[in-house]
Protein backbone atom coordinates (compact mmCIF):
# COMPACT_ATOMS: atom_id res chain seq x y z
CA UNK A 1 0.00 0.00 0.00
CA UNK A 2 1.45 3.35 -0.79
CA UNK A 3 1.55 6.43 1.64
CA UNK A 4 -1.53 8.27 -0.07
CA UNK A 5 -3.60 5.62 0.00
CA UNK A 6 -2.83 4.63 3.96
CA UNK A 7 -3.32 8.33 4.32
CA UNK A 8 -6.71 8.10 2.72
CA UNK A 9 -7.61 5.57 4.26
CA UNK A 10 -6.72 6.51 7.93
CA UNK A 11 -8.60 9.79 6.86
CA UNK A 12 -11.77 7.04 6.45
CA UNK A 13 -11.15 5.67 9.96
CA UNK A 14 -11.40 9.19 11.31
CA UNK A 15 -14.58 10.33 9.45
CA UNK A 16 -16.25 7.09 10.76
CA UNK A 17 -15.50 8.20 14.61
CA UNK A 18 -18.29 10.03 15.18
CA UNK A 19 -21.01 8.07 13.32
CA UNK A 20 -19.85 5.15 15.17
CA UNK A 21 -19.82 6.91 18.61
CA UNK A 22 -23.40 7.96 18.11
CA UNK A 23 -24.22 4.21 17.19
CA UNK A 24 -22.66 2.96 20.32
CA UNK A 25 -24.27 6.07 22.36
CA UNK A 26 -27.83 4.83 20.93
CA UNK A 27 -27.37 1.43 21.50
CA UNK A 28 -26.33 2.18 25.03
CA UNK A 29 -29.67 4.13 25.39
CA UNK A 30 -31.52 1.21 24.13
CA UNK A 31 -29.84 -1.23 26.34
CA UNK A 32 -30.99 0.83 29.55
CA UNK A 33 -34.63 1.30 27.97
CA UNK A 34 -34.86 -1.87 27.45
CA UNK A 35 -33.39 -3.51 30.54
CA UNK A 36 -35.94 -1.84 32.48
CA UNK A 37 -38.68 -3.39 29.90
CA UNK A 38 -36.76 -6.68 30.69
CA UNK A 39 -37.01 -6.37 34.32
CA UNK A 40 -40.97 -5.29 34.31
CA UNK A 41 -42.19 -8.08 31.62
CA UNK A 42 -42.81 -11.35 32.05
CA UNK A 43 -41.43 -12.12 28.59
CA UNK A 44 -43.42 -14.27 25.61
CA UNK A 45 -46.12 -17.64 26.21
CA UNK A 46 -45.22 -20.69 25.86
CA UNK A 47 -46.83 -23.69 24.92
CA UNK A 48 -49.62 -21.88 23.98
CA UNK A 49 -50.96 -24.01 20.28
CA UNK A 50 -54.18 -25.43 21.43
CA UNK A 51 -54.58 -28.96 23.08
CA UNK A 52 -57.22 -30.80 25.36
CA UNK A 53 -56.07 -32.74 28.25
CA UNK A 54 -57.13 -36.54 28.18
CA UNK A 55 -55.64 -37.97 31.34
CA UNK A 56 -53.96 -36.53 34.24
CA UNK A 57 -52.20 -39.03 36.51
CA UNK A 58 -50.38 -38.74 39.40
CA UNK A 59 -47.24 -36.95 37.26
CA UNK A 60 -48.33 -37.90 34.03
CA UNK A 61 -50.01 -35.44 31.80
CA UNK A 62 -51.93 -36.48 28.85
CA UNK A 63 -52.27 -33.77 25.89
CA UNK A 64 -54.19 -33.57 22.72
CA UNK A 65 -52.96 -31.05 19.90
CA UNK A 66 -56.03 -29.41 18.03
CA UNK A 67 -56.04 -30.35 14.56
CA UNK A 68 -54.83 -27.56 11.80
CA UNK A 69 -54.85 -29.86 8.72
CA UNK A 70 -57.93 -30.77 6.86
CA UNK A 71 -56.40 -33.88 5.74
CA UNK A 72 -54.72 -35.89 8.57
CA UNK A 73 -52.10 -39.07 8.16
CA UNK A 74 -53.46 -42.14 9.62
CA UNK A 75 -50.75 -43.25 12.42
CA UNK A 76 -51.20 -40.54 15.81
CA UNK A 77 -47.86 -39.40 16.99
CA UNK A 78 -47.54 -39.48 20.80
CA UNK A 79 -44.48 -37.78 22.31
CA UNK A 80 -42.92 -38.54 25.53
CA UNK A 81 -40.84 -36.19 26.85
CA UNK A 82 -37.86 -36.33 29.62
CA UNK A 83 -38.93 -36.81 33.02
CA UNK A 84 -36.73 -33.56 33.99
CA UNK A 85 -38.05 -31.24 31.68
CA UNK A 86 -41.21 -29.17 30.37
CA UNK A 87 -42.94 -30.44 27.32
CA UNK A 88 -43.35 -26.89 25.84
CA UNK A 89 -39.37 -27.19 24.67
CA UNK A 90 -41.18 -28.58 21.63
CA UNK A 91 -44.11 -26.05 21.91
CA UNK A 92 -42.23 -22.65 22.01
CA UNK A 93 -43.86 -19.65 20.06
CA UNK A 94 -46.31 -19.44 16.71
CA UNK A 95 -43.23 -20.34 14.06
CA UNK A 96 -41.01 -21.20 16.69
CA UNK A 97 -43.36 -24.61 17.65
CA UNK A 98 -42.41 -28.28 16.51
CA UNK A 99 -45.90 -29.04 17.65
CA UNK A 100 -47.46 -26.46 15.61
CA UNK A 101 -45.25 -27.91 12.68
CA UNK A 102 -46.50 -31.25 12.72
CA UNK A 103 -50.16 -30.62 12.71
CA UNK A 104 -49.48 -28.14 9.85
CA UNK A 105 -48.06 -30.68 8.25
CA UNK A 106 -51.13 -33.40 8.89
CA UNK A 107 -50.17 -35.14 11.69
CA UNK A 108 -52.25 -36.27 14.82
CA UNK A 109 -50.46 -35.38 18.00
CA UNK A 110 -50.59 -36.54 21.55
CA UNK A 111 -47.71 -35.48 24.08
CA UNK A 112 -46.90 -37.27 27.60
CA UNK A 113 -45.75 -34.69 29.52
CA UNK A 114 -44.75 -34.54 33.25
CA UNK A 115 -45.08 -32.46 36.31
CA UNK A 116 -43.22 -32.79 39.39
CA UNK A 117 -43.81 -36.14 41.71
CA UNK A 118 -45.15 -35.07 45.18
CA UNK A 119 -43.10 -35.98 48.27
CA UNK A 120 -45.45 -38.89 48.39
CA UNK A 121 -44.54 -40.17 45.28
CA UNK A 122 -41.33 -40.62 46.08
CA UNK A 123 -41.90 -44.36 45.57
CA UNK A 124 -42.26 -44.44 42.17
CA UNK A 125 -39.83 -46.37 40.62
CA UNK A 126 -38.45 -47.19 36.55
CA UNK A 127 -41.18 -49.59 35.96
CA UNK A 128 -44.19 -47.28 36.66
CA UNK A 129 -42.97 -45.19 33.91
CA UNK A 130 -41.99 -47.94 31.31
CA UNK A 131 -44.72 -50.64 32.25
CA UNK A 132 -47.70 -48.03 33.56
CA UNK A 133 -47.86 -44.69 32.39
CA UNK A 134 -46.47 -44.99 28.82
CA UNK A 135 -48.91 -48.42 27.74
CA UNK A 136 -51.42 -46.38 29.43
CA UNK A 137 -50.82 -43.63 27.19
CA UNK A 138 -50.59 -45.47 24.59
CA UNK A 139 -54.03 -47.19 24.57
CA UNK A 140 -55.41 -43.72 25.55
CA UNK A 141 -54.22 -42.23 22.34
CA UNK A 142 -55.63 -45.95 20.04
CA UNK A 143 -58.92 -44.89 22.17
CA UNK A 144 -59.06 -41.64 20.81
CA UNK A 145 -57.76 -41.38 17.86
CA UNK A 146 -59.38 -45.10 16.61
CA UNK A 147 -56.29 -46.48 15.36
CA UNK A 148 -54.10 -48.97 16.25
CA UNK A 149 -50.98 -48.34 15.35
CA UNK A 150 -49.27 -44.81 17.45
CA UNK A 151 -45.75 -43.34 16.59
CA UNK A 152 -43.31 -42.70 19.40
CA UNK A 153 -41.24 -39.65 19.77
CA UNK A 154 -38.95 -40.00 22.45
CA UNK A 155 -36.40 -36.78 23.37
CA UNK A 156 -33.15 -37.73 25.43
CA UNK A 157 -34.39 -39.29 28.51
CA UNK A 158 -37.68 -39.63 27.07
CA UNK A 159 -35.80 -41.57 24.14
CA UNK A 160 -34.93 -44.02 26.84
CA UNK A 161 -38.06 -44.93 28.35
CA UNK A 162 -39.38 -45.46 25.01
CA UNK A 163 -36.48 -47.52 23.89
CA UNK A 164 -37.14 -49.93 27.33
CA UNK A 165 -40.98 -49.38 26.45
CA UNK A 166 -40.56 -50.65 22.67
CA UNK A 167 -38.22 -53.58 23.85
CA UNK A 168 -40.55 -54.91 26.21
CA UNK A 169 -43.41 -54.43 24.11
CA UNK A 170 -41.99 -55.31 20.94
CA UNK A 171 -45.25 -56.98 19.40
CA UNK A 172 -47.28 -53.86 20.68
CA UNK A 173 -49.09 -50.87 18.84
CA UNK A 174 -45.70 -48.88 18.18
CA UNK A 175 -44.98 -48.81 14.51
CA UNK A 176 -42.58 -46.26 13.95
CA UNK A 177 -39.96 -45.11 16.97
CA UNK A 178 -38.23 -41.80 16.70
CA UNK A 179 -35.65 -40.89 19.25
CA UNK A 180 -34.02 -37.42 19.60
CA UNK A 181 -30.64 -37.20 21.04
CA UNK A 182 -31.01 -40.77 23.55
CA UNK A 183 -28.39 -41.97 25.15
CA UNK A 184 -27.46 -45.65 24.97
CA UNK A 185 -23.84 -46.38 26.16
CA UNK A 186 -23.79 -44.36 29.88
CA UNK A 187 -20.01 -44.82 30.47
CA UNK A 188 -19.67 -41.80 27.77
CA UNK A 189 -21.78 -39.52 30.07
CA UNK A 190 -18.26 -38.65 30.95
CA UNK A 191 -19.42 -35.86 33.75
CA UNK A 192 -22.41 -37.60 34.83
CA UNK A 193 -20.61 -40.32 34.99
CA UNK A 194 -18.05 -39.00 37.32
CA UNK A 195 -20.40 -36.92 39.58
CA UNK A 196 -22.53 -40.26 40.18
CA UNK A 197 -19.18 -42.53 40.70
CA UNK A 198 -20.20 -44.92 43.54
CA UNK A 199 -17.13 -44.87 45.10
CA UNK A 200 -18.50 -41.24 46.20
CA UNK A 201 -21.85 -40.62 45.56
CA UNK A 202 -24.37 -42.67 47.72
CA UNK A 203 -27.27 -42.87 45.98
CA UNK A 204 -29.42 -44.95 48.28
CA UNK A 205 -27.79 -42.18 51.21
CA UNK A 206 -29.42 -39.49 48.98
CA UNK A 207 -32.82 -40.66 47.95
CA UNK A 208 -33.49 -42.16 51.65
CA UNK A 209 -32.84 -38.60 53.14
CA UNK A 210 -34.83 -36.50 50.73
CA UNK A 211 -37.16 -38.86 48.85
CA UNK A 212 -37.64 -36.61 45.60
CA UNK A 213 -34.33 -35.69 44.03
CA UNK A 214 -34.69 -31.99 44.10
CA UNK A 215 -34.57 -30.04 40.72
CA UNK A 216 -31.92 -27.91 42.11
CA UNK A 217 -29.51 -30.69 42.13
CA UNK A 218 -30.27 -31.74 38.83
CA UNK A 219 -30.25 -28.19 37.00
CA UNK A 220 -26.34 -28.20 38.73
CA UNK A 221 -25.64 -30.92 37.24
CA UNK A 222 -26.22 -29.90 33.57
CA UNK A 223 -24.38 -26.25 34.23
CA UNK A 224 -21.77 -27.75 36.06
CA UNK A 225 -20.95 -29.55 32.30
CA UNK A 226 -20.38 -25.96 31.39
CA UNK A 227 -19.59 -24.11 34.41
CA UNK A 228 -19.44 -20.65 32.83
CA UNK A 229 -22.30 -20.64 30.37
CA UNK A 230 -24.87 -19.09 32.63
CA UNK A 231 -22.61 -15.82 32.79
CA UNK A 232 -21.47 -15.92 29.09
CA UNK A 233 -25.03 -16.01 28.20
CA UNK A 234 -25.91 -12.86 30.64
CA UNK A 235 -23.08 -11.28 29.33
CA UNK A 236 -24.50 -11.54 25.45
CA UNK A 237 -28.07 -10.40 27.12
CA UNK A 238 -26.61 -7.36 27.79
CA UNK A 239 -24.71 -6.87 25.10
CA UNK A 240 -27.53 -7.20 23.05
CA UNK A 241 -30.44 -6.46 24.87
CA UNK A 242 -31.55 -3.58 22.49
CA UNK A 243 -32.05 -6.53 19.61
CA UNK A 244 -36.07 -7.60 20.92
CA UNK A 245 -35.79 -10.90 18.59
CA UNK A 246 -32.51 -11.55 20.62
CA UNK A 247 -34.17 -11.55 24.23
CA UNK A 248 -37.15 -12.75 22.85
CA UNK A 249 -35.40 -15.88 22.35
CA UNK A 250 -32.88 -15.61 25.46
CA UNK A 251 -35.88 -15.89 27.36
CA UNK A 252 -37.56 -18.72 26.18
CA UNK A 253 -34.98 -20.84 25.88
CA UNK A 254 -33.83 -19.48 29.37
CA UNK A 255 -36.77 -20.32 30.74
CA UNK A 256 -37.20 -24.30 30.04
CA UNK A 257 -33.70 -24.44 30.98
CA UNK A 258 -34.28 -23.45 34.10
CA UNK A 259 -37.66 -25.04 34.75
CA UNK A 260 -36.21 -28.29 35.88
CA UNK A 261 -38.40 -31.12 37.59
CA UNK A 262 -37.66 -33.16 40.39
CA UNK A 263 -37.23 -37.17 39.82
CA UNK A 264 -38.87 -39.68 42.43
CA UNK A 265 -36.84 -41.37 44.22
CA UNK A 266 -36.97 -44.70 43.42
CA UNK A 267 -36.76 -43.70 39.48
CA UNK A 268 -33.41 -41.81 40.15
CA UNK A 269 -32.27 -44.96 42.39
CA UNK A 270 -32.62 -46.67 39.01
CA UNK A 271 -31.04 -44.44 36.50
CA UNK A 272 -28.01 -44.29 38.94
CA UNK A 273 -27.48 -47.86 39.37
CA UNK A 274 -28.32 -49.42 36.31
CA UNK A 275 -27.53 -46.96 33.92
CA UNK A 276 -25.06 -44.83 34.95
CA UNK A 277 -23.06 -47.91 37.01
CA UNK A 278 -24.30 -50.80 35.48
CA UNK A 279 -24.51 -49.26 31.94
CA UNK A 280 -27.24 -52.03 31.77
CA UNK A 281 -28.72 -50.97 28.82
CA UNK A 282 -25.71 -50.74 26.75
CA UNK A 283 -24.60 -54.27 28.21
CA UNK A 284 -27.73 -55.84 27.02
CA UNK A 285 -28.75 -56.58 30.80
CA UNK A 286 -31.36 -54.14 31.14
CA UNK A 287 -34.79 -55.76 32.82
CA UNK A 288 -37.60 -53.06 34.17
CA UNK A 289 -40.15 -54.97 36.46
CA UNK A 290 -38.31 -58.84 36.03
CA UNK A 291 -39.08 -58.16 32.57
CA UNK A 292 -36.38 -58.27 30.33
CA UNK A 293 -35.69 -55.05 28.16
CA UNK A 294 -33.52 -56.13 25.57
CA UNK A 295 -33.51 -53.54 22.49
CA UNK A 296 -32.28 -55.89 19.77
CA UNK A 297 -35.92 -56.61 19.78
CA UNK A 298 -37.30 -53.37 18.30
CA UNK A 299 -38.12 -54.15 14.50
CA UNK A 300 -40.21 -51.17 13.96
CA UNK A 301 -38.74 -48.55 11.43
CA UNK A 302 -36.74 -46.11 13.74
CA UNK A 303 -34.42 -42.71 13.29
CA UNK A 304 -32.54 -41.45 15.43
CA UNK A 305 -31.47 -37.59 15.32
CA UNK A 306 -27.84 -36.61 17.16
CA UNK A 307 -26.52 -33.44 17.19
CA UNK A 308 -23.05 -32.32 16.36
CA UNK A 309 -22.22 -30.45 19.09
CA UNK A 310 -24.82 -31.83 22.28
CA UNK A 311 -22.42 -31.72 25.78
CA UNK A 312 -25.37 -33.48 27.14
CA UNK A 313 -25.54 -36.49 24.92
CA UNK A 314 -21.64 -36.58 23.65
CA UNK A 315 -22.24 -38.54 20.30
CA UNK A 316 -20.30 -41.37 21.75
CA UNK A 317 -23.05 -41.93 24.21
CA UNK A 318 -25.90 -41.98 21.26
CA UNK A 319 -23.86 -43.67 18.69
CA UNK A 320 -24.34 -47.33 19.32
CA UNK A 321 -28.58 -47.37 19.22
CA UNK A 322 -28.91 -47.97 15.67
CA UNK A 323 -27.16 -51.05 15.55
CA UNK A 324 -28.36 -52.24 18.47
CA UNK A 325 -31.89 -52.72 17.48
CA UNK A 326 -32.90 -55.36 15.33
CA UNK A 327 -34.92 -52.90 12.90
CA UNK A 328 -33.95 -53.13 9.61
CA UNK A 329 -35.34 -50.03 8.48
CA UNK A 330 -33.52 -47.53 10.72
CA UNK A 331 -31.02 -44.14 10.30
CA UNK A 332 -28.99 -42.06 12.05
CA UNK A 333 -28.99 -38.52 11.20
CA UNK A 334 -26.33 -36.33 12.24
CA UNK A 335 -27.35 -31.94 12.15
CA UNK A 336 -25.51 -29.48 13.21
CA UNK A 337 -26.54 -28.01 16.47
CA UNK A 338 -26.46 -28.60 20.35
CA UNK A 339 -28.68 -31.20 22.73
CA UNK A 340 -31.31 -27.68 22.52
CA UNK A 341 -31.08 -26.51 19.43
CA UNK A 342 -31.47 -29.68 17.64
CA UNK A 343 -34.90 -29.73 18.33
CA UNK A 344 -35.83 -26.27 18.65
CA UNK A 345 -35.21 -22.65 17.15
CA UNK A 346 -33.90 -21.60 13.87
CA UNK A 347 -31.45 -24.55 13.50
CA UNK A 348 -34.38 -27.13 14.28
CA UNK A 349 -36.51 -25.36 11.76
CA UNK A 350 -34.63 -25.38 9.03
CA UNK A 351 -32.91 -29.13 9.58
CA UNK A 352 -34.85 -31.46 11.76
CA UNK A 353 -38.34 -30.67 11.46
CA UNK A 354 -38.32 -31.06 7.46
CA UNK A 355 -36.38 -34.30 7.81
CA UNK A 356 -38.56 -35.82 10.25
CA UNK A 357 -41.44 -35.12 8.07
CA UNK A 358 -39.88 -36.50 5.13
CA UNK A 359 -38.82 -39.55 6.86
CA UNK A 360 -42.00 -39.57 8.85
CA UNK A 361 -44.68 -39.37 6.17
CA UNK A 362 -44.68 -41.96 4.07
CA UNK A 363 -44.76 -44.22 7.41
CA UNK A 364 -47.59 -42.53 8.59
CA UNK A 365 -50.08 -43.44 5.65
Amino acid sequence: MSATAGLRSAALDLAAIPERIQSEVERAIQRSIKGVEYIASSGPSLGSTPKDILAVRGTMNLYHYRPMADEIYRVPILIVMATTNRGYILDMVPGQSFIEFLLKRGYDVYMLDWTAPKPEEKSLAMEDYVLDFIPDCVRRVQQDSGERDVTVIGYCFGGVLSLLYGSIFSDGPMKNLICFTTPIDFREMKLFSNFSDRRYFDVDRLVDSVGNVPPEMILSSFEMLRPASRAVSQVQLWENIWNDEFVKSYRMFDRWATDTLPLAGEYFRAITKDLMWDNKLFNDTMSVGGRAADISKIKVPILHAVAEHDHIVPYDAAKHLIAKVGSSDKEEVMLKGGHVSLVAGANAIKRLWPKLDNWLGGRSI
